[in-house]
């Protein structure tokens, strides 16, 4: 069996700390074979530098995807076209910078591909991502059979109508973006394990990462503020699947919700 580790988007320096301190430990306790990181908030909740997505990657995150905050970092630009292990959705029109999907290569030769596309429901207007996602997963299907798809995306029924989509096409459909952790988690009859989202690694006493009252602010008068990432209460809200990867069905999936201070007092596995 293969154990992958997705964790939820990631917001500012909170979440920052949260998988820098935490991931190791998540890794050996749960066993896990290969971690993926939504990383597009991680730049003080807006957007990724090539210093935070190299710092992921040395702490031990495997493959980084995003959404639509990608591009607010100009960095990122040149360092999606460096680092293929950061990806944004797949159904940007052709010619942007980057990929939409990457082919992981564990240390004993297993393979597992990671895409990343994003929604249209009250979202930027991009390609279709379900026809997108279908060619994304016919490029990689020949050379693995677990694939993983990270939907970014705002509607709940856009999300639940791509794991009906994918459902025995890939080992998992798991949504982000909008920060807040379902609790819908299930293996589908074809065999795709399915989340509608897997909720924020962040600051939890907050407005989905903001601090409260700039945004309270915003709805209760109208008027603009600037929204500066919240400290309080940090949390990592993950989710675990565990895949066979003779076939690429999902045989289990779990839903994972930590403090960093019991991420610290994580018992070894």
């Amino acid at each position: 069996m293969l154990r992958l580790l997705f964790v939820g988007d990631i917001v500012g320096r909170p979440g920052r700390e949260l998988v820098k301190r935490g991931i190791a430990a998540l890794r050996d306790f749960h066993r896990i074979d290969l971690v993926i990181a939504n990383a597009e908030n991680s730049a003080a909740g807006f957007g990724i530098t090539r210093e935070i997505g190299d710092e992921f990657l040395d702490r031990g995150v495997d493959v980084m995807t995003s959404g639509n905050h990608i591009w607010d970092k100009k960095e990122a630009i040149d360092y999606i076209g460096a680092e293929a292990r950061l990806l944004r959705p797949a159904n940007f029109p052709a010619g942007v910078p980057g990929n939409g999907s990457y082919l992981a290569r564990l240390h004993d030769g297993r393979t597992v591909g990671v895409i990343n596309v994003m929604g249209r429901v009250f979202m930027n207007s991009l390609d279709d991502p379900f026809a997108v996602v279908l060619r994304e997963i016919e490029a990689l299907k020949a050379r693995t059979r677990v694939i993983f798809v990270d939907f970014h995306a705002e509607a709940t029924s856009e999300k639940v109508a791509m794991g009906w989509h994918l459902d025995g096409r890939v080992t998992a459909v798991v949504g982000t973006h909008t920060h807040v952790q379902t609790a819908d988690e299930r293996i589908l009859p074809k065999g795709t394990a399915y989340l509608t989202d897997v909720g924020m690694t962040g600051p939890h006493d907050s407005v989905i990462g903001v601090e409260i009252e700039p945004a309270l602010g915003r709805f209760l008068n109208g008027m603009p503020a600037r929204f500066e990432t919240a400290t309080a209460n940090p949390r990592l809200n993950a989710v675990v699947i565990e895949a066979d990867e003779e076939t690429g069905r999902a045989t289990d999936i779990e839903r994972l919700s930590y403090s960093l201070d019991e991420l610290l007092l994580m018992p070894l596995a």
